[in-house]
């Protein structure tokens, strides 16, 4: 069953997030997942919506998410994740 890596997200630095950015690519390539969207911008359809970026990644399963985000290269940036940003983060599967 998919599962996804779904993050709300508010820069506190985003120099610092940039940092971030340049060394996910090649963990990431690591692991079977596939980046969906990246949203700046969302259209409110209905409520508020809070967060300055909206992240969707999609994994065979729940298996392989947490082994990405478990390992201990994607942890070590994370770390710089953290500084430089608020993050609300959840996984969800889904019947396909």
């Amino acid at each position: 069953m998919p599962a996804y890596f779904i993050a709300q997200i508010n820069f506190r630095d985003k120099a610092g997030y940039q940092k971030y950015l340049e060394g996910f690519d090649s963990i990431f390539a690591k692991f079977t997942g596939e980046v969906l969207l990246v949203e700046d911008h969302p259209i409110v359809l209905e409520g508020k919506y809070n967060y300055d970026r909206l992240v969707m990644i999609k994994f065979p399963d729940k298996e392989e998410l947490r082994r990405w985000y478990d390992s201990p290269e994607y942890q070590e940036l994370a770390k710089i994740r953290r500084r430089a940003s608020e993050a609300d983060i959840i996984m969800v599967e889904a019947e396909e």
